[in-house]
């Protein structure tokens, strides 16, 4: 695999292993450590999922409007590579922080803190493809960087998971073991951002003119209005913007989902690691059949089979259940993420990237604003996460029926 990457690519590559590591622990032990901090505070159960939806969907909210306005800054000259190492580090020594508060507000508040700033990384380092690779090459690096990223960031969680499970035995404390596990995540991240924090150079740029900040919300107003123009990018971004957030939404709210329905903790974290093991070998086949077939086609089997996950997840109640979610989502999480971000990289136009992957991941990583606001909503109104659940199908379908017309579109 190394040999048909180049330098470049690879380093590009590696990051994706470095802020994966953040990603599964919010998917796994950050929510069962938060219902520990809540539950000693007095707060239910379903209210413990209301708040944790409430918290993901504002992180959301602040990079709905932060990411496409950071995404145009960093399309001029020489500022991408900063604005990414910037806000990396910022997302980092938030995790590392993230035992410190004792109090379960002040906790969220943190945890939203560094989901933005995991989030606007991201708005960065998904432009920087254009530059890294060539179009013939996209959907193969970026189905690789996902590969990496879901079997690299096992290697911190087992330490983590190691330390939550059998802490107490070699003598430490929970507070101890989860302030170790929180630094050790953050250095890792921090670790596999370095390579193409140094390496990158940014080709396709805008120069730098006066009055920037104004200039900035013109060219995002003109990106917004060529995008609604451009039919195909429009129908794109609304398409990607109901299925990614089913499919993010299922990924945040797993492991709150299944410890709110009381099933066992150290079975659900197992069940999640087997997702990210089962990813890696899944993103691989995906980025191989990327050259023998249709992107668009593969897509569109990604999309079903996370409707019919959905549905499967409203009667879920047993622990065999979940693992059988879980493996089925490892099958298809890489493959949708990584054809979805290469695909939308050859759409666009080079120069503007940055602004184009601004509205890109507004809909994308870390924004399941619909999805996890519905789960809370509708939990909070009913009292069953079940019901809850099932909106997240309706997401799939929609997101389907428009990217259907996209396929066909020149």
């Amino acid at each position: 695999m190394k040999d048909k990457l180049t330098s470049l690519e690879l380093k590009w590559i590696v990051y994706d292993i470095g802020n994966s590591a953040f990603i599964l622990l919010c998917t796994t032990i950050i929510p069962i450590y938060f219902n520990s901090i809540s539950s000693a505070a007095g707060i239910a159960e379903s209210d413990y999922l209301t708040y944790w939806s409430y918290a993901t969907s504002i992180a959301t909210i602040i990079v709905v409007f932060a990411g496409p306005i950071f995404g145009t800054l960093a399309d001029y000259k020489d500022k991408k590579k900063r604005y990414f190492f910037i806000s990396a580090l910022l997302g980092a020594l938030g995790l590392a922080a993230f035992w410190i508060p004792g109090n379960w507000k002040y906790f969220l508040l943190l945890f939203v803190c560094a989901k933005v700033f995991y989030s606007l990384s991201l708005v960065f380092y998904d432009s920087m493809l254009n530059d890294v690779t060539t179009d013939e090459r996209m959907d193969n690096v970026s189905s690789i960087g996902y590969a990496l990223g879901y079997i690299g960031s096992c290697v911190p969680f087992i330490i983590s998971l190691g330390l939550v499970l059998i802490g107490e035995k070699i003598g430490f404390s929970i507070s101890t073991s989860m302030m170790i596990a929180f630094i050790l995540n953050a250095v890792w991240w921090i670790a596999f951002t370095i390579p193409i924090a140094i390496s990158y150079k940014q080709k396709s740029y805008i120069e730098k003119q006066d009055h920037v900040l104004k200039q900035t919300f013109g060219r995002l107003y003109y990106s917004l209005k060529n995008a609604k123009k451009d039919k195909k990018i429009f129908l794109f971004l609304l398409a990607f913007f109901f299925y990614i957030d089913g499919v993010y939404t299922i990924i945040d709210m797993s492991t709150a989902y299944g410890t709110s329905l009381g099933l066992d903790t150290t079975g659900l974290l197992l069940a999640l690691l087997m997702t990210q093991i089962v990813a890696f070998p899944a993103s691989l086949i995906f980025a191989k059949l990327s050259k023998k077939g249709s992107s668009e086609k593969l897509i569109k089997i990604a999309i079903l089979a996370y409707f019919c996950i959905a549905v499967f997840a409203i009667q879920l109640d047993k622990q065999w259940e979940f693992w059988l979610l879980a493996f089925a989502v490892g099958c298809f999480q890489g493959g949708i993420q990584s054809l979805s971000r290469s695909y939308f990289a050859k759409i666009i136009p080079d120069a503007s990237s940055g602004e184009y992957f601004g509205l890109f991941d507004v809909c994308g990583k870390g924004a399941s604003f619909l999805g996890t606001f519905l789960i809370g909503f509708i939990t909070q109104i009913t009292g069953h996460q079940n019901i809850g659940v099932a909106a997240i199908s309706v997401l799939f379908l929609i997101g389907f029926f428009i990217f259907n017309k996209v396929s066909k579109m020149e």
